[in-house]
């Protein structure tokens, strides 16, 4: 991949420089020093992926994600002094269509980098899912139990936070309907996205636990990097299998899983994302009588997830997110 690095200070540039230069199969693409340089740069020269500082003078990180994934979409990986501490920034970049964030790794006196595993690691995974998407594998299905009496089922990637928001904001708070959210989320970021999403939903927005039951008035967010399941019954885990599946948690994995254990009907929604995963388990849905939506492309920051959908003869309807809690509150009130 042609990788480019936006950081202003040059210490943490220099850095990354190194580690990108190292790393077999990458090159550097080009350096920029703060978010509108940024976007310039990527207008004149797309590259593979981004690595986005946050904090920077003239522009921030979320605000340059926000604008290069509307004029030169591409990957981008938010590499910043500290992830915690900028949680808020984090996920709204990931809500422009970041994919993931990191540290960033630090430059020592004698010319050494430290801390330089765990981004290799997301760098690694993003240049897969740039180069094939992989396709998720068919769960097992076993007999069709009774789950929740409402369910609404969501599968997002890229940009999804955001249209998540948008998603649960005009929804009723007092609906015999249980919501479960699969994301695309490292697991060290699903605690803080779940409470990210309930302070700007004004929702009650937890991590899904091994063995719960969703209930009327959850919203569930799938939060370990295994895949979140429905089980006969209804109850929720989380499984290591199926294994070779890219995308953890995977949307196809709990669509398939819904389809085969949980209620009759419902609602499904694929959101915007990189790739191809929730097309298949959409599709299960929509055969088992389930009412599916996809995000329209004028809405996505990236329309792939829901293109693939839309292709696979999978969705009822192709609606803004605007439109969508209209559509999902009619046929669950």
């Amino acid at each position: 991949m042609r990788i480019a690095i936006v950081n202003d200070v040059r210490a943490a540039s220099e850095a990354l420089r190194r580690i990108v230069e190292r790393l077999p199969g990458h090159e550097l693409a080009w350096i920029a020093a703060d978010g509108v340089e940024a976007i310039a740069q990527a207008r004149r020269d797309r590259p593979d992926l981004i690595l986005m500082d946050l904090l920077m003078p003239h522009l921030d990180g979320a605000e340059a994600t926000r604008q290069i994934m509307a004029t030169s979409p591409c990957a981008i990986l938010v590499v910043t002094a500290t992830v915690s501490g900028n949680i808020s920034l984090v996920y709204d970049a990931m809500g422009h269509g970041a994919l993931d964030a990191v540290d960033t790794p630090v430059l020592g006196p004698a010319g050494e980098v430290a801390g330089v595993g765990p981004l290799v690691e997301k760098i690694g995974l993003i240049a897969k899912l740039v180069a094939a998407p992989a396709a998720a594998a068919r769960t097992r299905p076993g007999p069709a139990a009774s789950g929740p009496a409402r369910l609404l089922v969501v599968g997002a990637s890229t940009g999804g936070p955001k249209a998540l928001c948008e998603l649960l904001l005009p929804l009723p708070t007092d609906w015999n309907t249980a919501v479960v959210i699969v994301q695309h989320v490292d697991v060290a970021f699903a605690p803080g996205l779940a409470s990210w999403l309930a302070d700007r939903t004004g929702r009650s927005v937890q991590v899904a636990e091994h063995g719960q039951r969703p209930r009327p008035g959850d919203v569930l967010l799938a939060g370990t990097n295994d895949h979140l399941v429905m089980m006969a019954g209804g109850t929720l885990e989380y499984r290591v299998e199926p294994q070779d599946v890219f995308f953890r948690p995977s949307v196809d994995v709990f669509f398939e899983s819904v389809a085969a254990h949980g209620p009759k009907s419902g609602v499904a929604v694929v959101l915007t994302g990189m790739g191809r995963d929730g097309a298949r388990g959409l599709a299960a849905l929509r055969h088992k009588g389930w009412h599916t939506i996809a995000q329209d492309e004028a809405t996505s920051v990236v329309w792939s997830m829901p293109k693939a959908a839309i292709e696979a003869g999978a969705a009822c309807e192709v609606l803004p997110v605007a439109r969508m809690p209209a559509a999902i509150t009619a046929r669950m009130v």
